[in-house]
């Protein structure tokens, strides 16, 4: 009786310690696969290129507002502007129209100010003069074209236009894309702008230019 007793205790301690290898290999296996999968996961985190605000290529420096903007396709997908990573502009938002799309921010802070768009068309331009008066010193002006944006301009909203910075504003013709931006106050002409002709021999799409597209980074207003 004590040899059988002696013999299950036997069994019954080399089941432990078999069963507890086995489970020591596993803990050691999951472990590894955790580690080794955190590693990987630090690898691809360490690979993955940075975002920057609004999606620009590359980091804007200290005082300058990142910026990326687009005019409309067609008279398909509306323009769409984003400045400091904040969409002002665009189909999504439900706030672009055909014409020319303007956005003003705060040249000092970066915040924006108002959003609104004119119907150079079908619309008058009477108001467009207007809001282009009624613009502050120091505020960053940020305009892109819809379909058909010069076909009502005159030449005082011309001149309004290029006092804040433009040069191409003078030869925006029918359904040319263009994306400019400025600013009320601006001394030299700014940097920030594309044009692009409506010309039926390059056109990408039938009738329209192809999207103009611009990033960049706006200086602070400093007082």
């Amino acid at each position: 009786g004590a040899a059988k007793l002696v013999v299950v205790i036997a069994i019954f301690l080399l089941t432990f310690y078999v069963i507890s290898q086995v489970f020591e290999i596993k803990m050691d296996a999951n472990l590894g696969h955790i580690f080794a999968r955190s590693a990987l996961d630090a690898a691809a985190r360490s690979t993955k290129p940075p975002r920057y605000k609004c999606g620009i290529s590359k980091a804007c420096p200290e005082k300058h507002f990142a910026f990326k903007m687009a005019s409309g396709a067609a008279n398909v997908v509306g323009p769409k502007i984003c400045v400091e990573d904040n969409v002002l502009m665009s189909g999504v938002k439900n706030n672009v129209g055909r014409g020319i799309n303007v956005a003003l921010v705060n040249g000092k802070t970066g915040e924006p100010l108002d959003t609104k768009f004119f119907d150079m068309w079908g619309g008058d331009v009477a108001p467009f003069i207007e809001f282009l008066k009624s613009i502050q010193d120091g505020t960053i002006v940020l305009m892109g074209t819809y379909d058909d944006g010069a076909t009502k301009l005159n030449e005082e909203a011309r001149k309004l236009i290029s006092e804040l910075g433009s040069t191409s504003i003078t030869n925006l013709g029918f359904r040319d894309n263009w994306v400019f931006c400025g600013g009320k106050g601006i001394k030299t002409k700014s940097p920030f702008e594309q044009h692009i002709k409506n010309n039926k021999d390059t056109n990408k799409y039938e009738g329209w230019p192809e999207v103009v597209e611009m990033e960049g980074c706006i200086p602070q207003k400093q007082d």
